[in-house]
């Protein structure tokens, strides 16, 4: 198909007008992502059904998108990092460094921003950001300041991460497939670190120096503060063989394997020890009574799989929830006329009625020195509970109890941490190495995942995105309609003409700004699979090497720091960080025309280096 032939090909310019269609109905979000996506898909089959040419894409092609071993690598992703996060694999060393700060406050920051940065290379953003938000929090509260000071430096870091690795972010998987499906080149796992470190490092300079003046220090509202020195619950916990606490000696009244969690009695067989305590050395077998904060017993629990494994044995094996069941804590109010009132916590029997344990309980009038199994219950008593999300479910219909549903949190599964990292680490080792092509790595690691029980097949399913998924293969039915019609080519050649009179490094960075205006508007993913044939056309029509325009591409598709749509991270942290809108133009807009500027500079250096 000639030139001439390309441009008067009504179907072309159809195609093209399709296209911006959709980007107008992506950015307007009048209707649900995913119902543009399937009116797409279903408009593109019934056009080419209706007018298509001999040569025109078939349904099988159109749809091919959906079965791409990118889009399938992604979804496997996306499982492989909600495992790591249901597990609370990261927790353990996100802890210990934010026991550092009050020691030293500016290297822990600079650690945990070096952690997510590296976490962040290897494993989807998203569940970094959710684990990293309530940590970043505590440090902006501990420091005084406003948590906006460290939310949204914390998605820019994640994006940074995600350009160095080509597992790093969903958008490098798909610019690496349409560089294969349009030139047979493939793109190395580390192929982007160079050119995404050196960004990196221009970003981080910016968010380090320049970010924090362009930032709101917005305070919490009172609702948000209330509750955070939180309710004192009496809880207790059994000392069981091979728990962390066996042998534990007190210091200054205190056991530092407890934290800072105060111990109001201890009871050994008839005996009970009150503070403060001297020479006592902790047994098998001894019950600890412990006054301490929703909060604190949620860090505990999280801490050492053998404080999970050691409440949940004390409910008898019959009540543990199944493996890989999301376990959760919530709040139950004990009702005014309740058949609980006068009955103590054992005699209540929540383990066996419907599989929650009485974590802890909470009163108002007076201080508890008791067995947690021997405290008589009272109307206005509030129950720490914990267990699987079904045992949460059935107490719902307990009219005996009031259960605070806005109250539910869920709580890592650590007993399966170690297990999590290890398939994280051999699906990273397999794909770097080349040993398994990413997809075979990924999906094997998706289902390691869920056969050694870090998550069960519902939560997999949740970690699935259907809008994601519905998104990437109607941009992938959009792509090959412009390839098949030409306007592909005409794109590229319009680029082509304007910028490269002014040589390759003008067309690059011409490439590069597109793109990256683009993707602040528009998904990242769609902006990938969509210029990366232009990009790959365009190189050629110069005879340049299409690789270099891919990672153009690539990078530029990256670059969606100037709005809190350009990137689902940037999303989350809006909420925590009582960011606007305009906050991101205000901070990230400035921050992508620097990517783009430093984009150009190493470009043209590598240029003239050449």
């Amino acid at each position: 198909m000639d030139d001439l032939s390309v441009l008067s090909d009504w179907r072309m310019w159809a195609v093209l007008v399709g296209v911006c269609g959709a980007i107008v109905f992506y950015c307007w979000e009048k209707f649900a992502l995913e119902l543009v996506s399937v009116v797409i898909l279903c408009a593109a089959l019934v056009f080419f059904e209706l007018f298509g040419a001999e040569d025109a894409p078939t349904a099988a092609a159109l749809l091919a998108g959906f079965a791409n071993p990118a889009l399938l690598t992604i979804m496997a992703l996306l499982v492989v990092g909600q495992g790591i996060f249901h597990t609370g694999a990261l927790d353990g060393p996100t802890r210990t460094l934010l026991s550092m700060f009050d020691v030293r406050p500016k290297l822990t920051i600079v650690t945990l921003f070096a952690l997510v940065f590296g976490v962040s290379a290897f494993i989807n953003n998203t569940p970094v950001v959710v684990m990293f938000i309530p940590i970043l929090g505590a440090v902006a509260a501990r420091m005084g300041g406003s948590a906006s000071v460290f939310m949204m430096p914390l998605s820019f870091v994640c994006i940074f991460a995600g350009m160095t690795t080509l597992i790093g972010s969903s958008t490098n998987l798909l610019v690496a497939d349409s560089l294969l499906a349009s030139t047979g080149e493939t793109l190395g796992f580390f192929q982007p670190a160079k050119m995404g470190a050196m960004l990196s490092v221009v970003g981080m300079i910016y968010i380090a120096f320049i970010m924090p003046k362009l930032l709101p220090e917005r305070e919490e509202s009172e609702d948000d503060k209330a509750g955070s020195p939180g309710k004192q619950y009496i809880a207790q916990i059994e000392v069981t063989a091979g728990h962390p606490l066996v042998g534990a000696k007190p210091v200054a009244g205190m056991f530092t394997e407890l934290g800072d969690i105060t111990v109001r009695m201890v009871q050994r067989n008839e005996d009970a020890f009150l503070p403060p305590f001297d020479s006592i050395e902790l047994k098998q077998g001894d019950l600890i009574i412990i006054a301490a904060t929703r909060k604190k017993l949620t860090e505990l629990l999280s801490s050492r799989a053998e404080f999970v494994e050691g409440v949940l044995r004390s409910a008898g094996p019959a009540d543990l929830p199944t493996r890989g069941e999301r376990l959760a804590l919530t709040e139950a109010v004990v009702s005014p006329g309740s058949r609980l009132i006068g009955r103590t916590v054992r005699q209540i029997g929540f383990r066996h009625a419907v599989g929650a344990i009485v974590l802890g309980v909470q009163r108002r009038s007076r201080m508890i020195r008791a067995k947690l199994g021997e405290i008589r219950l009272e109307a206005g008593d509030v129950l720490l509970l914990f267990g699987g999300a079904d045992a949460m479910r059935r107490l719902r219909a307990d009219r005996d109890v009031l259960l605070m549903d806005w109250a539910t949190s869920d709580l890592p599964d650590i007993r399966k941490a170690s297990i999590a990292r290890l398939i994280l680490g051999g699906v990273v080792l397999a794909a770097s190495t080349g040993v398994l092509p990413i997809v075979a790595a990924s999906l094997i690691g998706a289902a390691a995942m869920i056969g050694a029980g870090c998550l069960n097949v519902r939560q997999a399913a949740r970690a699935f995105d259907l809008k994601l998924y519905l998104l990437i293969g109607s941009a992938f039915a959009l792509g090959t309609a412009m390839e098949a019609t030409g306007g592909a080519t005409v794109l590229a050649m319009g680029v082509v003409h304007v910028f490269s009179p002014l040589g390759t490094t003008a067309l690059v960075s011409a490439l590069f700004f597109l793109v990256m205006v683009l993707t602040n508007v528009l998904s990242n993913n769609a902006t990938a699979i969509l210029f990366t044939p232009i990009a790959v056309t365009a190189a050629n029509s110069v005879g340049a090497d299409p690789t270099l325009f891919a990672l153009t591409v690539l990078f530029a598709a990256n670059t969606c720091f100037a709005t809190p749509i350009g990137y689902q991270t940037n999303l989350l942290v809006m909420g925590p960080g009582k960011y606007r809108f305009a906050d991101f133009i205000r901070a990230g807009a400035p921050l992508a025309v620097l990517i783009w500027l430093a984009y150009t500079v190493l470009v043209g250096i590598s240029f003239a280096l050449a």
